[in-house]
């Protein structure tokens, strides 16, 4: 579920630049970016705090000017 989300809000392009591993940035999908990530607690962890900040910055409504 945090991977689709982020997936949809960011794209795999943009993730493959916040986070720099391969499963990203090479013939991306699901499956094999879950697979990777189970393996990789490192990995894991950056997704997750990229998860938190995302759903931290959903809920902020945009400043007006």
């Amino acid at each position: 579920m945090m991977l689709t989300q982020l997936v949809e809000h960011h794209g795999w392009q943009k993730m493959g630049q916040i986070i720099n591993i391969r499963c990203f940035n090479n013939d991306p999908s699901i499956k094999s970016s879950l697979q990777f990530l189970r393996r990789t607690p490192w990995a894991r962890t950056k997704v997750e705090e990229l998860y938190l900040k995302y759903r931290k910055n959903a809920g902020k409504k945009p400043k007006h000017s």
